[in-house]
């Protein structure tokens, strides 16, 4: 893991050296590796490292600049902060961000921990094995077009000018099945399930396989549904569909901008039937890829966005820096941070 401390002394002697006295550094490492395979045979296999930091400058003047690079030695973190600090003096006046007042707070005990990967051979032979059963679960299941196991391992760190240190890293490994099925006569059906875990040796496979199995099967011998009213249950995955839908409803960028159905006087207002209530858990037990801090250094938690039907947090979606795990994730916002 990145050695902090070491990049926090190198970012404080650069910023002397260019009479900046306030900034932020955020950035993350991500190596990970997928398999795809075609009828047992490897269709694609992908490795890739990936690295970026993202370096925030704020000038006399009190506007900030913004740059990104993925050079972390001296040379590579001198030529940012200095791109930083030109930048700053075309700097938005308006809703200047400043740093989190929680960006030293202490954190949640992250869950997360670092898993050996596996070979690419062992990938491959775990997913041609979940492929073999799935095509001798049923005879009208033909393929399975779409599959691939991945795995990753991560590290992230914050760091600021007012001694803000955060770090940490973790692994992931996800797995998916999707399957084509044929009957004569009729048209194709298909469904899928997903596992994920922290390591590809911990992924469940087999119930991966007899989930997706149990899916396509119920879908064959379908018939035309008479026309009525019927209870409709949504899926996880479904739901969560529909809410980003509405999602401009609580980010907090969105009501900035003049984007979203809400504004800034909207907290505390019913804005849906009091049956839904909405969390974001970044640490929710179930989160494998969860985080301790945001790209800010602010610790995350269970924030409540809709209680009972009524707006009561805007947030903010991670997007504007690299991260890792999840691509989106929200953040409280304050109230008053937006008056």
């Amino acid at each position: 893991m990145l050695d902090i401390d070491n990049l926090a002394a190198q970012a404080a002697a650069i910023a002397q050296t260019l009479n900046i006295t306030k900034y932020d550094i955020y950035g993350s490492a991500v190596d990970s590796t997928s398999v795809q395979i075609d009828n047992g045979e490897p269709k694609q296999v992908k490795a890739s490292q990936r690295s970026g930091v993202t370096v925030r400058v704020w000038n006399d003047q009190g506007t900030v600049g913004v740059t990104s690079t993925s050079d972390i030695d001296p040379e590579g973190m001198a030529l940012a902060m200095k791109t930083a600090q030109e930048a700053s003096y075309f700097g938005n006046k308006d809703n200047i961000p400043d740093f989190s007042p929680e960006a030293t707070m202490p954190t949640a005990q992250p869950k997360h921990r670092k898993v050996e990967p596996l070979p690419v051979n062992d990938l491959i032979a775990k997913l041609a094995a979940a492929e073999a059963e799935l095509l001798a679960a049923h005879g009208a299941i033909e393929s399975v077009p779409y599959n691939s196991i991945s795995q990753t391992d991560s590290d992230r760190f914050y760091l600021n000018s007012d001694g803000a240190r955060r770090r940490e890293g973790g692994s992931s490994a996800m797995t998916y099945l999707y399957t084509k099925a044929q009957e004569e006569g009729r048209r194709p059906r298909s469904a899928g399930a997903y596992r994920v875990n922290y390591g590809a040796g911990e992924l469940d496979l087999k119930g991966c396989v007899a989930e997706t199995a149990e899916k396509t099967i119920s879908h064959l011998g379908y018939e035309k549904i008479q026309t009525g009213k019927y209870t409709v249950v949504f899926s996880p995955e479904a739901f969560l569909s529909l809410i980003g839908a509405f999602s401009n409803l609580f980010n907090a960028q969105n009501v900035l901008d003049n984007m979203s159905l809400s504004d800034k006087d909207s907290l505390g207002k019913e804005i849906a039937t009091p049956m839904l209530s909405l969390y974001d858990d970044e640490l929710h037990e179930a989160n494998i890829s969860s985080s301790t801090f945001d790209d800010e250094g602010t610790p995350t938690r269970r924030v409540p966005l809709i209680e009972r039907g009524v707006l009561t947090n805007f947030c903010t979606v991670r997007g504007r820096r690299s991260g890792w795990g999840r691509s989106r994730r929200a953040m409280p916002i304050l109230g008053q941070k937006l008056r």
